[in-house]
């Protein structure tokens, strides 16, 4: 088990340090890369825990409970064990000792088994991801598959580095009269303690993966607190990883599931005096909450963030219009990367074909987002489904908050009839209604928003990021000055950005190993996935020396 996943791990560590392109599992569902007949074997997988028990075996109260309910309309029955808190508490506290003396080469090469085992079955978990979170198949497999199984390498990678950075043995001569003094000095990474991850409805595995691998390679128990509307994915992880740690010699109690139904089970856990890591993505109330409540815990949340494209100029405008309407319809905008604000000056701008007015932008945009979803059998395999009700509401009450330039448009899905499926709104806004734009409004719905300049464009971006936060920004210029101008804004307002995008790269993808995702430098994060930082507070070096 562990020899074959040497080379991955070697690998990750040279990637991590050289920020360049590298993947260790492959994007493309592909019977070619992935064989033939695996597509098949994984929905029928999926399709065999409908309407069943989900097995795994773990401590509950005896009670099965789950109501997940596809964005695709079909509901999918399975039920978890109900968990008891001081079960899970119990049994996470009696399997860490062991895995705590294994060391972080085992932990490590343990983890990167796991993870190979996940992408076997990146099929089935696939139709997990789709059938709860209403992404299409081919996203589902992408960032719920593979981009998800990297993320989790790479932190794999992060601990293994932050833990293997000085010897864990040494000997200590210091001259003197005479004999040297003379000592043997022994460093033993301990972990912090039981972790938490509580998942996302939108992305389970991709959000959840680093925080889960961060924690466990360290030495970290960890429970696994999926969002109620997207359980299936991260309980066919825990299922995966309590398998591979049984078979390693490891109590399967390192990793476990934990589900509810939404009666605050999360809170609970999060606040227990054992619990000394907490991992979370969602909506910024709770993730403050977290971070002002889970005060015996590290607590790493990312939260909602006002994304923002600055709009200058461009060599090429239709790329320009054609790179941003992609981005505004993938997964129908429900990606916590989506632009939401687009700063235009209201004078117009400079183009390859000429001076466009602010009225010519906004118009261009909302005919590229239309031509780009014209064909409904087409589009729904980009925007795939709306996640659940509150996405929808807001969605419908987008025309009240300013002038449509776009409207939202229903779509019938071919293969799934009672999927909801809607286009992107666009709304036009002042720059004065900044109580509209200056928070998030997750899902399908952007604004743009003429500005007196540039200049202000980029002082709306650094006001609104310093204060709401944002997990991306862009800018399109043409000028050198201004390019400068607006990676100075990103650095003091702490986000990552991309210039001129207009071909295969979107502002709302991260690829693992070279991009960070968010920075920790503002209200949106508190930390980036994945650097030295994410991983530095989940253990602890303590030493023993003696006389030689």
């Amino acid at each position: 088990m562990f020899e074959q996943h040497r080379d991955t791990l070697d690998r990750a560590l040279s990637a991590i340090a050289d920020r360049g392109y590298w993947s260790a599992y492959p994007e493309s569902p592909s019977p070619r890369v992935y064989g033939e007949g695996s597509a098949e074997r994984g929905k029928e997988a999926f399709e065999s825990y409908l309407g069943k028990p989900f097995p795994v075996d773990q401590p509950g109260t005896g009670a099965w409970i789950g109501a997940e309910r596809s964005p695709y309309g079909i509901d999918l029955g399975v039920t978890y064990p109900e968990p008891s808190v001081e079960a899970l508490v119990d049994a996470a506290k009696e399997a860490l000792p062991a895995w705590r003396d294994a060391g972080p080469e085992v932990r490590a090469l343990t983890c990167v088994e796991i993870i190979n085992r996940i992408n076997q079955r990146s099929f089935e978990l696939a139709c997990a991801v789709q059938h709860t979170t209403g992404q299409a198949f081919v996203m589902a497999f992408q960032a719920g598959g593979p981009h998800a199984q990297d993320r989790a390498l790479e932190a794999v990678a992060y601990g293994y580095a932050a833990m293997t950075s000085s010897a864990d043995r040494a000997r200590w001569e210091k001259p003197g009269k005479g004999d040297p003094l003379v000592m043997e000095k022994r460093f033993t990474v301990v972990p912090r303690g039981i972790g938490l991850v509580i998942g996302c409805n939108t992305f389970p595995t991709w959000n959840a993966y680093p925080g889960l691998f961060a924690s466990l390679v360290t030495g970290n128990p960890v429970i696994v607190k999926p969002h109620p509307g997207a359980i299936l994915p991260l309980a066919i992880t825990v299922q995966i990883a309590r398998e591979v740690l049984a078979e390693a010699g490891f109590d399967p109690a390192l990793v476990q599931l934990a589900v509810e139904e939404g009666r605050g089970l999360a809170s609970t856990l999060a606040t227990h005096p054992d619990v000394r890591i907490v991992d979370f993505t969602g909506s910024t109330e709770y993730g403050e909450w977290l971070e002002n409540n889970a005060r015996q815990a590290l607590v790493h949340t990312e939260k909602a963030g006002v994304n923002t494209v600055v709009v200058d100029s461009t060599d090429s405008l239709r790329g320009m219009l054609g790179n941003l309407a992609f981005s505004l319809s993938l997964y129908s905008g429900q990606m916590c990367t989506s632009p939401q604000n687009i700063l235009v000056p209201a004078g117009g701008i400079e183009t390859d074909e000429g001076h466009k007015s602010f009225e010519e932008v906004a118009a261009g945009l909302a005919a590229a987002v239309g031509k780009l979803l014209g064909d409904d059998a087409r589009a729904v395999e980009l925007t795939g489904a709306i996640v659940n009700r509150g996405v929808l509401s807001r969605l419908e009450a987008a025309p009240s908050l300013g002038q449509v330039v776009l409207e939202s448009r229903s779509i019938k899905h071919p293969a799934f009839p009672d999927a909801v499926v809607r286009t992107p709104a666009i709304v036009r806004v002042e720059v004065s209604a900044d109580d509209v734009y200056g928070h998030e409004h997750f899902g399908p719905i952007s604004f743009v928003i003429p500005t007196a300049s540039t200049s202000e464009s980029l002082d709306v971006l650094r006001r609104t990021v310093s204060a709401r936060g944002a997990l991306t920004a862009a800018v399109y210029s043409t000028s050198p000055r201004v390019l400068e101008q607006a990676e100075r804004a990103a650095l003091e307002a702490g986000v990552n950005l991309s210039c001129n995008l207009t071909g295969g790269v979107f502002v709302n993808q991260s690829a693992a190993f070279s991009d960070y995702h968010g920075s920790g430098a503002n209200p949106a994060a508190t930390a980036s996935l994945t650097d030295p930082g994410y991983v530095a507070g989940r253990f602890n070096v303590v030493q023993s020396r003696r006389h030689a």
